[in-house]
């Protein structure tokens, strides 16, 4: 039973850290004029949006024209993260 709740909280992590280079290349990409139409941009849109409007409705996130969202939602991410690592580790010790 345990290899399996292993298992399967590893599968979780990785789709975390997955999502959290989808939120670095989402903020990246806004540096530049993406164009809205690319398929690309359209899709990390699509994924990154929900999540930062849910933290935008609880925190302010625009500073000087800086928004944090995408910092506050990676540090969310990295402390599931390490939350998830303490399990596995907890379940193999």
């Amino acid at each position: 039973m345990n290899a399996v709740l292993i298992s399967i909280l590893q599968f979780i992590n990785l789709i975390i850290g997955l999502y959290i280079w989808v939120v670095i290349i989402a903020a990246l990409i806004t540096w530049v004029q993406p164009n809205p139409y690319n398929p690309i941009v359209r899709f990390l849109y699509a994924v990154t949006e929900p999540v930062y409007a849910f933290i935008r409705r609880y925190i302010p996130t625009n500073f000087g024209g800086f928004d944090i969202a995408p910092i506050i939602v990676i540090l969310a991410l990295q402390f599931l993260q390490i939350l998830i690592n303490n399990i596995i580790a907890s379940l193999y010790g």
